[in-house]
């Protein structure tokens, strides 16, 4: 039984490390996106939303989504969907990317804002650390407090 009390907190542990490694990585493709110097101009294809949560009375989250497509200086047609886009783009517009030349794919109709996008990332770290630090100090705490007597692995 005592297991579960360290499997449960290293799954969690492994789930935000996960996650973690996403948002900087996302972070660093926009900030290669930013300073390639490279842009196109893009047509909104398709705007749409998405809706998630709502039972059980918790809160409604909606993201807008858009699918650009573009053309890269070496003629190849590049389409992305990308998510939290501005509310005022719809489909036929047309807006600026930014993209390198090596992942074009990777590209972000996203302003550059390096500031905002450094405090985001630094934001969800912190958030990620701090379970990681609950996490970790439970299963110390548990080991300290229960460790030896058997108490949960009686039968």
């Amino acid at each position: 039984m005592s297991v579960f009390f360290y499997a449960l907190p290293s799954l969690i542990i492994i789930v935000v490390l996960l996650a973690a490694a996403r948002v900087v990585r996302r972070s660093l493709e926009l900030r290669s996106a930013w300073n390639s110097g490279l842009t196109a101009e893009a047509h909104c294809l398709r705007s749409y939303t998405t809706v998630g949560g709502g039972g059980n009375d918790s809160p409604v989250t909606t993201t807008l989504h858009h699918v650009y497509e573009f053309t890269t200086r070496d003629d190849r047609a590049i389409r992305f969907e990308e998510a939290n886009g501005r509310p005022t783009t719809v489909e036929g517009d047309i807006v600026t990317v930014h993209y390198t030349a090596r992942h074009p794919e990777k590209a972000t109709a996203h302003a550059p804002s390096p500031a905002r996008a450094a405090a985001s990332t630094i934001g969800m770290l912190v958030f990620c650390g701090v379970i990681v630090t609950f996490c970790v100090g439970f299963m110390i705490t548990y080991h300290q407090a229960f460790a030896g007597d058997g108490f949960f692995d009686r039968p």
